[in-house]
């Protein structure tokens, strides 16, 4: 062929290339779960529901176990927000059965946080006395002039003072001598020291073996015999929780010796509340109403009541036998203590 035919003359075009024939581009898919999230979410879910549902099974179970779970039991009510917390993060994983086990857990944690009360016997008859019992602990006797004042003005027939010290002891005396002249006491120093006050004479005056004192006495109220009795066992600290069941089950044999017919109002710091086994076993020996659940008043915190954190625990009561009503409690602050007190207004009936 000659060379010249190859050649494109100028003003013409040149013939197409021919091309392969183009598939249509697939459709964009859509991006993937990160499965790495949804893992993380489920053991953020899991690590939440572990404290709750350990410490709930001890309420169900009527266990305090060791430690960490006596100190955990205080906060009982409150680990109701890391289970639902554990709930939100299970569903937003899309892990059904974990979802299903954060349902239980916090159920059972709402159920384990109810008041609980023992079986009660309803009292019947005339009322024959009203009594107001006040419970403090004075940290000390920091607070021993808040609660001369409180005393003053509340104007109480028992009065229940935990870490008394002898000066303490003495100031209350002098202080309030024409209110509450008969007192039983345990002479020590710092928080070991403890002090009963009456309005009534007092007799048959006893100690429960403890660290801190907690001594006892008997009263005639309006004809009828009153067995006082002022808790302060240990509390339930790493490396004491031991310490803490047995003094609390000191107290608890205490009120199990008691004559069936005597009633008996026991009052103060227990180091307790009302979530730990050891201290409804001292409740349900004697088949005692604590006051404050009596009056709707179960879940109000008494400590700590200074310092970074805002009460969260009531660890202070007033239990008493059925024939000693309580028609109000409160909880005053008392300026210089880590408590506040406890001001129970008890009506002493004839029938038990």
């Amino acid at each position: 062929m000659d060379r010249a035919a190859l050649t494109t003359s100028p003003g013409t075009t040149p013939p197409a290339t021919p091309t392969a024939p183009t598939t249509p581009a697939a459709p964009p898919s859509p991006p993937l779960r990160p499965r790495h999230r949804d893992r993380a979410l489920a053991w953020a879910a899991g690590l939440l529901l572990s404290v709750p549902a350990a410490v709930a099974a001890c309420r169900a179970l009527d266990e305090d176990g060791i430690t960490p779970f006596p100190q955990l039991l205080s906060f009982l009510p409150w680990l109701t927000v890391p289970a639902g917390l554990g709930l939100l993060l299970a569903a937003a994983a899309r892990r059904r059965t974990l979802a299903f086990v954060a349902v239980l857990v916090l159920t059972g944690t709402a159920w384990a946080s109810l008041p609980y009360t023992p079986t009660l016997v309803t009292p019947y008859g005339p009322s024959l006395a009203r009594i107001r019992v006040i419970a403090a602990n004075v940290e000390f006797g920091q607070a021993t002039g808040s609660l001369i004042a409180l005393a003053r003005r509340e104007r109480p027939q028992l009065l229940y003072v935990s870490e008394c010290d002898p000066a303490c002891g003495r100031a209350l005396a002098t202080a309030l001598t024409g209110l509450l002249p008969h007192r039983v006491s345990v002479d020590a120093e710092g928080s070991a020291g403890s002090v009963l006050l009456s309005a009534y004479p007092l007799r048959d005056r006893s100690v429960v073996p403890s660290t801190m004192g907690m001594p006892g006495a008997t009263a005639t109220v309006a004809g009828r015999s009153v067995r006082l009795q002022l808790a302060h066992p240990m509390p339930p600290l790493p490396g004491q929780v031991g310490l803490w069941k047995t003094e609390l089950a000191r107290l608890r044999d205490e009120v199990a010796a008691r004559p069936s017919d005597e009633s008996l109002i026991v009052a103060g710091d227990f180091n307790a509340s009302q979530d730990h086994a050891a201290f409804r076993s001292v409740a349900a020996v004697g088949l005692l109403r604590d006051a404050a659940r009596a009056t709707g008043a179960s879940r109000t915190p008494t400590w700590p009541a200074e310092g970074p954190l805002p009460p969260y625990v009531q660890i202070d009561h007033v239990l008493t036998t059925t024939d000693l009503v309580a028609g109000a409690t409160r909880f005053p602050s008392l300026p210089g203590s880590d408590h506040r007190a406890v001001v129970a207004d008890l009506d002493l009936q004839e029938g038990r």
